[in-house]
């Protein structure tokens, strides 16, 4: 009778050992999860005449026919797969400029918000670095510009704003904001509270119809599209308006 006991708390504390073990496995894989890229985002990580495009340190998008000297260091937003955006960093490398994202410890930027220092030091060709991010990535990008200054040569929000602990309105550097009019999170009522942390050059850009997941090219729910512009769109509006602020930085 004793050993039948034993026995029986033994194969219960395995039992309990291998749910635990199984709920920090699930556990482990939700806070890994990424957005997956659209198949145009996959398509757009293949190098050609024009743009280079690397996934080694970091996924990188370069002019091929040219040697940079403005970087663009872009931060993702929260649980988006880095490739989500490749659409429009090849655009913007195009034109001349070298992409980097990095990839985020469980694809969020506030567990690595100074990603950019490894970043900067890896390409000391570079003459000037400037800063982006999507949702909490532009936030992360906006902390980093926050506690470096001198050091980065202008700053782009993607449905972004940042904390308070980034006060920016005493800084004196290009900025610009993109957002779309339909984006529940960040929108015009809400950027207008922030609207004291920026710059007070900073430029605001609406997307009539635009909303928070198409500035990137990844999976979404259905219940999460509320745009009312193609994706094509959208991306056209943010590019055109990221290429003016480098430019701007570059200057």
């Amino acid at each position: 009778m004793k050993s039948t006991y034993l026995d029986l708390k033994k194969w219960g504390k395995l039992g309990l050992a291998l749910v635990i073990l199984g709920a920090a496995s699930w556990g482990y894989q939700w806070a890994a999860y990424a957005r997956p890229p659209l198949p145009q985002a996959i398509e757009a990580l293949q190098s050609d005449s024009l743009v280079t495009v690397s996934a080694d340190p970091w996924l990188s998008f370069s002019p091929a026919q040219a040697a940079p000297e403005t970087g663009f260091i872009f931060y993702p937003g929260g649980r988006v797969d880095p490739r989500g955006y490749a659409p429009l960093m090849r655009a913007l490398a195009a034109e001349g400029y070298l992409v980097i994202i990095p990839e985020m410890p469980l694809n969020m930027a506030p567990f690595d918000a100074n990603a950019a220092d490894e970043i900067r030091a890896y390409y000391p060709e570079i003459k000037r670095w400037v800063m982006g991010g999507h949702s909490v990535g532009g936030t992360m990008a906006a902390q980093y510009t926050f506690n470096h200054p001198g050091k980065i040569s202008g700053l782009v929000f993607w449905a972004s704003y940042p904390a308070d602990s980034a006060d920016l309105s005493g800084r004196q550097l290009p900025v610009t904001v993109i957002y779309g009019s339909l984006d529940p999170s960040v929108n015009a009522d809400i950027l207008a509270e922030r609207i004291p942390l920026f710059p007070p050059q900073t430029i605001y850009v609406q997307i009539e119809g635009g909303d928070h997941h198409q500035f990137g090219a990844y999976e979404i729910n259905p219940d999460e599209h509320f745009a009312a512009i193609g994706l094509t769109g959208q991306h056209q509006q943010i590019i055109e308006a990221t290429l003016a602020l480098l430019a701007e930085a570059a200057d």
